[in-house]
């Protein structure tokens, strides 16, 4: 079974999704850090993602794994672990410019999917469901108010011994939702078939739980 999580930044995609899936007994794939892992290798090359011959070069010596340890991901980058490097803005705001290079992209597809088709697997991003995945059993368009995906970052960040500034996170919340949902490739958008879960005003416990309990409706119906 397969399923999808989209939604824009800050949304708590990658918390919930990691426990939902450890919940179900299924596999974990965070296609976002795979992005920013990418971003994080373009951003210290200094490749300039215009030159398309520059960027194949690069991509072709990245190398991207993911491992989990005691149920802590580690995302790894030719080798160096780069879970904390790839979690800063100026990496997020990257991966969300180089995301829509369909250089990039490919990079990542068909390891992706070929993933999926051998396991269980819970995946969010931003097109997993409209493009990724097309035919998965669940759908969730998982969401939340700018305010409060800016708050929860600032949060995140001080408790990682940053000094964010909250006004400027919900600038960069608010460009990066620009950026997703008006790219020419695979935009960000709710799949139709998916279901809509707006996460302001809810816990992390009851976002899981929800989705828990949409994925054994799934699985009780065949579906």
């Amino acid at each position: 079974m397969n399923i999808a999580i989209d939604g824009p930044a800050g949304a708590g995609k990658s918390t919930i999704a990691r426990l939902a899936a450890q919940r179900l007994g299924f596999l974990y794939v965070d296609t976002g850090a795979m992005y920013r892992a990418i971003a994080l290798y373009l951003l210290d090359a200094k490749t300039n993602i215009e030159d398309k011959d520059r960027l194949k070069s690069a991509l072709d010596h990245i190398r991207i794994n993911i491992a989990y340890e005691k149920d802590v991901q580690h995302v790894f980058l030719n080798l160096q672990d780069v879970s904390a490097e790839i979690r800063s803005e100026k990496v997020g705001n990257m991966a969300s410019r180089t995301a829509a290079l369909p250089e990039v992209r490919a990079k990542l597809l068909d390891l992706q999917r070929d993933i999926a088709t051998k396991n269980d697997v819970l995946m969010d991003g931003r097109d997993i469901g409209t493009n990724i995945l097309p035919n998965a059993e669940l759908k969730i368009y998982l969401t939340a108010s700018v305010e409060v995906r800016a708050e929860r970052r600032f949060k995140e960040l001080k408790q990682m011994g940053g000094n964010p500034k909250l006004d400027v996170i919900k600038e960069d919340i608010e460009k990066r939702d620009f950026q997703d949902m008006n790219r020419k490739i695979a935009p960000l958008r709710q799949a139709e078939d998916a279901v809509l879960v707006d996460s302001s005003n809810m816990t992390i416990e009851e976002v899981v739980s929800e989705i828990v309990r949409l994925a054994k409706e799934r699985m009780a119906s065949g579906e």
